[in-house]
């Protein structure tokens, strides 16, 4: 068969179709009997049209999928093909149930080799998707098994087809299509002979599932990020500042944004409303208005309807002084991140101590998590974030020059891309020459992405314009991170070699 003489379709099967059906299973099922008789494929077209496909070429019906749905939690578990049939050779299918399972997938001889199959498969996939079923399950027949039987036990077989050691016509294919194995089934299928009785159960997951019952609480997979690229400028109050922050929340809530980002010390301009003679004196005034920023960002984020990133402020507990960013949510609860490797120049001036955790936080809008400017140069905070589920990372920054800008910038793409997440950097521009440490700044903040298909081609989703006062949206798909997780050109997370390797915490040393 040439390939230019193909004319290929995929659809539903209909009831008119069980000649070419029949005379296809015939041809390739001569091992278990060959095809169902009309009456099962009839009833099962009639009880679940839409897990039935055909591909035909040129109106001959050259391969057929047949698919039912079951109760996920009997078919997960160890049954037989029996299980699936009832009376007369009825095939079972549960109209309320939560998977698909896939009896029969069969390709004419004559168009093996042009991967008709995974086509099918692929078909399969779609309708779970669209479906919102938890996943497809199959039981599979290992048909090379009775030319190693005297020699390997079955789940012997199973390891060497799964290494690639031998070949199975069947299971090395549903391997190929994504399928993993999640038991060995016994007398499966009796009659079976090539396979011995045995069969694999096979699963593949649907990533998107939400279940019925939190379909209604379920999170946003399409969230807004708007991040304030804030101009250092001198105050006269408290007020004066928080009526600028009330300012920019207010504009970004009316861009519907989910969160609000401000960059790293954005309060920083009310050191200069004391003597900065001291500059360690000067951040521990800055820490006295700390409380008062926390609960009035946290009523604007419920007043606002948003959640919000406060950049950092420094936080005195005791003689113990700390660099920290708050998650105030939306429905006013509030979380804290403290920054855990401290620069030199925090160390030395203001003499800032490191925090002893990191977390990912759960919000509406996704699993978020903060590391601020330095903490991201450290790609062993990302990792741990990462294989707790997060999703989205904020990076409020503070840096003088393009150098130490670049530093930053370059390290969250980094973790973007090898953590599989978002990165919001957020920074701070203009001069503030009565503020100590507060002389020049740069920033161009920005939303990085992983770098595959499904996002730009440069993985920069948004930027600011450098040095310049203003306002970033991006809209990010939490569900495309879902699809590149299994699905990428690469996957990062999971082909991590965890038999090398690993990132752990450590408990925390007490004080």
């Amino acid at each position: 068969m040439s390939p230019d003489e193909l004319h290929l379709q995929l659809r539903n099967l209909r009831l008119e179709d069980y000649p070419q059906l029949k005379t296809l299973m015939d041809a390739v099922y001569t091992d278990i009997g060959g095809a169902w008789s009309k009456f099962t494929i009839e009833k099962l077209i009639k009880d679940f049209s839409e897990g039935q496909f055909c591909l035909e070429d040129n109106g001959q019906i050259v391969g057929v999928a047949l698919t039912v749905k079951v109760a996920y939690a009997q078919f997960s578990n160890p049954h037989t093909y029996e299980d699936l049939i009832g009376h007369r050779e009825a095939i079972l299918n549960n109209k309320n149930g939560d998977a698909l399972y896939g009896l029969d997938v069969l390709i004419h001889p004559d168009y093996r080799g042009y991967r008709l199959g995974r086509r099918l498969y692929d078909a399969r996939k779609e309708l779970c998707l669209q479906s919102n079923l938890r996943a497809i399950l199959a039981g599979g027949r290992i048909v090379n098994y009775h030319k190693y039987a005297d020699k390997l036990s079955a789940s012997q077989y199973l390891d060497k087809v799964q290494r690639r050691e031998i070949y199975d016509p069947i299971l090395t294919f549903q391997l190929a299509n994504d399928f993993s194995v999640k038991r060995l089934l016994g007398q499966y299928l009796p009659e079976d002979k090539r396979s011995q009785g045995f069969a694999t159960l096979l699963e593949w997951n649907n990533f998107l599932y939400e279940p019925s019952n939190s379909i209604l609480t379920s999170r946003t997979r399409n969230v807004r990020v708007g991040a304030v690229q804030w101009q250092m400028r001198q105050v006269s109050s408290a007020d004066e500042l928080l009526q600028q922050v009330e300012y920019f929340v207010d504009a970004l809530s009316s861009y519907q944004s989910d969160f609000a980002v401000f960059p790293e010390f954005f309060n920083a301009p009310l050191m200069g409303l004391t003597d900065q003679s001291q500059q360690m004196n000067a951040i521990r005034f800055l820490a006295d208005f700390t409380e008062r920023f926390i609960k009035e960002m946290s009523q604007m984020a419920v007043s606002y309807n948003i959640n919000i990133i406060t950049g950092s402020m420094p936080l005195q507990e005791g003689d113990a002084l700390y660099n920290v960013s708050y998650l105030c949510r939306r429905d006013g609860s509030v979380e804290e991140q403290r920054k855990l490797h401290i620069t030199p120049h925090e160390k030395r001036d203001w003499v800032i101590e490191g925090g002893h955790d990191v977390q990912v936080f759960d919000t509406d809008a996704g699993k978020v998590g903060i590391l601020i400017c330095y903490d991201v140069e450290f790609p062993e905070l990302g990792r741990i974030m990462a294989e707790e589920g997060l999703e989205i990372l904020f990076v409020p920054f503070w840096t003088d020059t393009r150098n130490a800008y670049l530093r930053v910038r370059h390290c969250a793409q980094a973790r973007a891309v090898e953590n599989e997440c978002y990165v919001v950097i957020c920074g701070s521009v203009g001069n503030l020459p009565q503020v100590e440490s507060l002389d020049v700044q740069y920033a161009q903040s920005a939303v990085f992405s992983p770098s595959d298909f499904a996002f730009p081609h440069d993985a920069v989703m948004s930027e600011t314009t450098p040095n310049t006062e203003m306002l970033m949206f991006s809209d990010l798909n939490l569900d495309e991170l879902r699809y590149l997780h299994h699905e990428g050109s690469v996957t990062n997370k999971r082909d991590r070699r965890t038999d090398i390797y690993e990132v752990s915490r450590k408990m925390r040393m007490s004080r």
